[in-house]
């Protein structure tokens, strides 16, 4: 077992979506300012989103090349989008943000994840 992705452009896609939403959430739109004061995120730790996401594509890029790191990147981006889902549930939040946004992400790494086949 290698832990290498078996195909490469879906780590990347989702690399390359993930860099879309850490930069939208540096200066954020009124969509993603709704999304979160709507699941009651405290907008003080706003900036630690960006970091999480940043963070994320880091470890899919490196882990194109490094056996393990996309897998680890991987999983943690499901756990991170199952922890907002849960928060928007938590806040009985579950309009267009909740169905699109947050499960439409959670959608995309879990397919990232099978896509890649990392085994």
């Amino acid at each position: 077992m290698t832990l290498l992705p078996d195909v490469w452009w879906p780590t990347a896609l989702l690399a390359l979506v993930l860099l879309v939403d850490a930069a939208l959430s540096i200066r954020p739109p009124q969509f993603i300012e709704d999304c979160l004061n709507n699941v009651n995120f405290p907008r003080e730790w706003w900036w630690i989103l960006v970091v999480i996401k940043t963070l994320a594509v880091v470890g899919l890029i490196a882990g194109i090349w490094m056996p393990g790191v996309a897998f680890a990147a991987n999983v943690g981006v499901i756990v991170y989008f199952c922890s907002a889902a849960a928060a928007h549930l938590r806040a009985r939040n579950t309009g267009q943000a909740f169905w699109v946004n947050c499960l439409g992400m959670l959608a995309l790494s879990i397919a990232v994840l099978v896509l890649s086949r990392y085994w």
